[in-house]
């Protein structure tokens, strides 16, 4: 991760994460702990619904997680900076063959033991529904033998809506883990079984 140790790294995503909630005063409820698993690399893929879903999941995860993130992020000062040198996945959306090299990119760290963030919608949901899925992270999940871990986060478009400006203290935020999700089968089965597992959390 550039010149700054990993470890490091995972402790200030963690005090980062902490402080952002806490500056909110966000209320937590965590369920399916027990279908983690600090041992083993898994591919994260939660739905999509706010800005705050990013510090949720770090705070719930730990430090030894990173995202992919769309390109745009990366070009504000300091912060674009601070993610690269983080490790953070950056993404084209707008260019296929761009986006797979940049989940290439991901593997080596995949390979050493660190849990990759997916948002598998490509973007946040305007309406809270659950938009249609993406196919790079299935295949990147099947090319390293990972199984996916699906994940249903609920409130945080309370606290800052998709286009929002303000955020609304004190709001409930729900996250659900689900069981592993093994990626060896038809990827249209894998899929599906993923979004049902998301889905069904959701209100």
């Amino acid at each position: 991760v550039g010149t700054v140790p990993r470890a490091l790294c995972d402790e200030r995503i963690a005090r980062w994460s902490r402080a952002i909630l806490d500056d909110v005063g966000v209320s937590l409820d965590v369920r399916g702990r027990e279908h983690l698993r600090p041992d083993e690399p898994l591919l994260v893929m939660s739905n999509h619904q706010s800005h705050y879903d990013v510090p949720v999941l770090f705070h719930v995860l730990g430090g030894n997680l990173r995202m992919v993130a769309k390109q745009e992020l990366f070009r504000i000062p300091i912060f674009g900076g601070a993610m690269r040198g983080a490790g953070f996945i950056s993404i084209d959306r707008e260019n296929r063959e761009s986006a797979i090299r940049s989940l290439e990119a991901a593997k080596p760290m995949l390979r050493g033991g660190t849990h990759l963030w997916i948002a598998p919608e490509g973007t946040r949901s305007l309406d809270g529904r659950l938009g249609p899925f993406k196919k790079g992270g299935f295949v990147l999940a099947k090319d390293l033998e990972l199984r996916i871990l699906p994940v249903t986060v609920t409130g945080t478009r309370n606290v800052l809506p998709s286009h929002g400006a303000l955020t609304a203290p004190d709001e409930p935020v729900h996250v659900a883990f689900h069981a592993p999700v093994s990626s060896a089968g038809p990827r249209d089965e894998v899929m599906a079984a993923v979004r049902e597992a998301i889905a069904s959390a959701l209100p």
